[in-house]
């Protein structure tokens, strides 16, 4: 570790030839070798504060103003080791001298750029800041060179937890030096002072996680200390189970065919809100008698779906493709490329707005149809698909793997743990049954 700090610290030109020049230099002067040894000394005295105190040293180029056609400009100035060794300068504008009149102010837009990441995009083996680290898993999971784009939906949240909560804990600490104890310990207090849900705070572990995964694969660190990290992940969150009865009445509470068309097909396909949102008629093959699910609709636009598993087919059965016949003989965007549920308030360019139509329309049809819905408590199409994956497991008696494959989950506990509900009937009437089996079948007055 010493020698990788002062190779890390040692100055340019030395770096080449040895820390005193080459083989055939003439030997060091006493001053040369004393300065050394107190650079040496410097080096051990760092080594021994505590990892969340020291950071990574690295280049900040500079800031200068520079007169262009749209006004003054701050620009940045730096110098990077190109492949074949040579020093290269490189200038990345900032921004206007009239939008960050002060030089602390561009200094801040340089960091909120990341550019100090950028210019020192190669550090040492296993002398990594966490911030490097994490920068450079979010442009290896998240940039052009994804090996597989992620949702409009996700990018904002995950670099929500990563900048707000990881770099803002460990960000100039050396990623190597994190410790286990030490991630578990501020992932506690996330719950116990800042209120975090243990949910929310699975998350953030697993984030860190891939970070580390992800800088192990490109050779930044070696090591992964999260892999020891425990946390409370099990969410206490229990959806909203409507019967096949209340699901009939929120249907006759719809007079719009283009709402009850929605409905229907949500709870008979289990779909995510945003893929049935995406689907196109093209999407419908009828002949095959399945829909094809091959994106999601967020953000304004089509995106991938959310796992590779998603990537898939859901069955048609004929009473569902006969009311889906009768909605496009009535719409007026019936082409192949048109949305199955557009907006007409769009003129059918985009899909049905989810969260309008949830707040007019199904809430209150489901208050109508009997259903408890609580203020602020969680209601929307995303109840419809937990409501036919828990019949299908607890009522009809589907294998769970059958339902998997509906629900197109990469996992089968995802079926069992979060879409399926104990049933309170079927419990029982299970303890019913053991009740009759010890002779104890009727009731005590």
């Amino acid at each position: 570790m010493e020698s990788l700090e002062l190779m890390r610290l040692a100055p340019e030109g030395n770096a080449k030839s040895g820390c005193f020049g080459s083989r055939n230099s003439p030997p060091p002067s006493y001053g040369m070798r004393h300065r050394f040894q107190n650079h040496q000394n410097r080096v051990r005295s760092d080594l021994a504060v505590p990892a969340e105190k020291r950071t990574m040293a690295y280049q900040r180029g500079s800031l200068k103003k520079v007169r262009r056609k749209e006004g003054e400009t701050w620009v940045l100035r730096y110098r990077v080791t190109s492949a074949d060794g040579r020093r290269v300068e490189h200038i990345a504008t900032i921004g206007l001298v009239r939008e960050f009149p002060k030089d602390r102010d561009a200094w801040r837009e340089v960091d909120r750029l990341g550019l100090g990441v950028r210019i020192n995009d190669t550090p040492g083996p296993g002398r990594a800041s966490f911030h490097f680290l994490a920068e450079h898993y979010l442009k290896a999971d998240f940039g052009a060179d994804a090996v597989r784009p992620k949702s409009a939906n996700t990018i904002p949240i995950v670099e929500h937890y990563v900048r707000d909560y990881l770099i803002k804990r460990f960000g100039e600490v050396i990623a190597e030096d994190i410790r286990p104890l030490e991630i578990q310990k501020w992932l506690k207090s996330l719950n116990e002072t800042n209120g975090l849900a243990w949910t929310t705070i699975a998350k953030i572990r697993g984030l860190m996680h891939r970070i580390y995964k992800v800088g192990i694969l490109h050779e930044c660190v070696a090591k992964n200390p999260v892999l020891h990290v425990e946390t409370r992940s099990r969410s206490t969150y229990r959806a909203i189970i409507i019967t096949p009865a209340q699901t009939v009445a929120i249907l006759k509470s719809l007079p719009s065919p283009l709402h009850y068309t929605l409905v229907l097909t949500c709870a008979a396909t289990a779909l995510r809100s945003s893929e049935i949102l995406a689907l196109r008629w093209a999407d419908i093959l009828w002949h095959e008698g399945r829909i094809q699910v091959s994106k999601r609709w967020a953000k304004g636009e089509d995106g991938e779906t959310k796992t590779d598993v998603s990537d898939g087919y859901v069955p048609l059965h004929p009473v569902l493709a006969g009311h889906l016949r009768a909605w496009q003989q009535q719409t007026p965007h019936a082409k192949a490329t048109d949305f199955v549920f557009p907006s007409m308030k769009a003129k059918g360019r985009k899909p049905l707005y989810s969260s309008t139509f949830v707040a007019d329309h199904l809430r209150p049809a489901a208050k109508k149809a009997g259903v408890h819905i609580e203020d602020g408590q969680r209601f929307g199409l995303h109840n419809l698909r937990h409501s036919l994956s828990n019949w299908l497991v607890n009522k009809a008696k589907v294998e769970p793997k059958t339902v998997q494959g509906i629900l197109r989950h990469a996992k089968i506990q995802t079926t069992l743990d979060l879409y399926t509900q104990e049933d309170s009937d079927e419990t029982r009437a299970a303890q019913g049954e053991f009740l009759t089996a010890v002779g104890m079948s009727t009731t005590v007055n």
